[in-house]
């Protein structure tokens, strides 16, 4: 969906369109005059700043259309529509035209478009970088609304909110929407390079600057000339080097280290950060003039568990994405994700797409149930399903397996002749005479602990302790 800042009157040609069309311009809008019956060609998946319906037969059959088709769409009305109501009818212009009336009607139309906005992203260089920013919760909506409005301009922004939260993602759709996207996206921790080296980082250095500089080297700076230059973390970058982005900022100039010829510089800074600059600056730990600087267009990253209901279209993407990584794939049943809504995320989506990772090498092409996530996920009460096996199959899987083995048993010759004697034996004492030098033999070695007895044998403590009680066996 294209938004298109233009005023469009809809209407047939008169001295009262013309004189709205004159007004409008004449207050610095673009206006442009359309009619009823070229009306859908040109409103085909653009969204205009307002939609100006003269009165006329065919308008309430527009009106109808309009109402159902396109709801975010703003409209005001020209002249008496009885009858007309739908949600985005805003108002009616009254004549003879005035300022306060018209100026007012446009901000609602400003308002509203702000407000109500389709599900589809607005460009196609999105839909494959937003990742994260999945979602249809209000915050995240607003946050694809700023990058939106900001990307095409030049103006410096400023990315906060906690770690985890997809600071670098909201960075780089605003550099692959922009008239940047063809330039270079180059990311700098600001917090992972020692202090010492930033400054060279940044800027570049001479051959011969310092120990080590065996060649002349850009820096980031040069790296993303005609693109943008994403500053991570950059509430940690020491207060000498602030002063020397400051400089960037302001005279779009620098040197590189160990030279003294200016280099100047296009480049589209965005920085971000999970700390309170405003209470750094207090502690005379931040700049309070670059922070002024950086923060030209904040856009605030809201927590995951401030918006808990995109979990389940975040899981639907994070999964899609480890599957196209040739990763595998795993499901999640409606009650793991419910108890995932209910985790407070303290990593946010770092720590959800770690998870899926997790799950992933765990259960491949798996379903997982709550019992299957990591216990501090597990925040709903589900019995733990347990396969019942009867004691007469236990038997006959124990007996399937000594018999099955290729070691033979040291069975005593005394009380277990190797060969069957002529005149038989009672089977069935047989076995239970075995069962029972078994069970002694394990409960000896274990020290007459029933679980580590019960686990030598390969059966269940409870299947153990019933079988002690059957042939009158105690601990001692």
């Amino acid at each position: 969906m294209q938004t298109d800042l233009r005023i469009l009157l809809v209407g047939n040609q008169s001295e009262r369109m013309n004189r709205l069309s004159c007004v409008f311009e004449f207050l610095g809008e673009q206006v442009e005059l359309v009619a009823f019956d070229k009306f859908e060609l040109r409103v085909q998946n653009t969204r205009f700043r307002a939609l100006i319906i003269s009165s006329d037969i065919q308008s309430k059959e527009l009106l109808q259309s309009l109402a159902v088709n396109s709801p975010w769409q703003p409209i005001l009305l020209l002249g008496d529509m009885d009858g007309a109501v739908a949600s985005n009818i805003l108002g009616h212009i009254e004549e003879p035209l005035n300022y306060p009336q018209l100026t007012e009607l446009l901000h609602f139309c400003q308002v509203f478009g702000q407000a109500k906005r389709p599900d589809i992203p607005t460009s196609v260089n999105q839909t494959k970088l937003f990742r994260s920013l999945v979602g249809r919760s209000d915050g995240i909506a607003q946050v694809r609304h700023l990058i939106n409005q900001v990307a095409p301009s030049d103006a410096t922004v400023l990315v906060l909110g906690q770690s985890g939260t997809g600071k670098e993602v909201v960075a780089r759709n605003i550099h692959y929407i922009s008239e940047r996207r063809d330039g270079p996206f180059i990311p700098v921790n600001c917090g992972a390079i020692p202090p010492e080296l930033l400054e060279s980082e940044l800027f570049g250095h001479e051959k011969g600057s310092f120990t080590g500089a065996i060649s002349a080297r850009k820096g980031r700076f040069e790296l993303a000339e005609k693109g943008t230059l994403f500053l991570d973390e950059i509430g940690d970058m020491p207060l000498q080097m602030q002063v020397k982005l400051l400089r960037v900022l302001q005279e779009r100039v620098f040197e590189r280290v160990g030279g003294s010829k200016s280099i100047s510089t296009d480049v589209r800074v965005v920085a971000a950060t999970h700390r309170h600059l405003e209470s750094m600056i207090v502690d005379g730990d931040f700049r309070e003039d670059l922070y002024y600087r950086l923060n030209v267009f904040p856009i605030e990253m809201p927590a995951l568990c401030e918006r808990k209901d995109d979990i389940p279209l975040l899981l639907q993407e994070l999964v899609s994405r480890v599957y196209n990584e040739g990763r595998g794939k795993v499901r999640f049943t409606q009650r793991a994700i419910e108890s995932l809504k209910e985790h407070a995320w303290s990593g946010n989506v770092r720590e959800l797409s770690n998870l899926v990772e997790r799950l992933t090498i765990l259960y491949p092409g798996g379903l997982v149930d709550v019992n299957d996530l990591p216990m501090k996920y597990r925040h709903i009460d589900v019995p733990e399903y347990c396969v019942e096996v009867s004691e007469e199959e236990q038997e006959r899987d124990a007996l399937a397996s000594i018999f099955s083995n290729e070691e033979p048993i040291d069975i005593p010759e005394t009380r277990f002749p190797s060969e069957l004697p002529p005149e038989g034996v009672n089977l069935k004492d047989l076995l239970a005479e075995l069962e029972i030098d078994m069970i002694r033999q394990a409960l000896e070695q274990q020290d007459n602990v029933v679980a580590r007895a019960a686990e030598m044998l390969g059966i269940r403590r409870t299947t153990l302790v019933e079988k002690m009680r059957k042939y009158g066996m105690g601990k001692e």
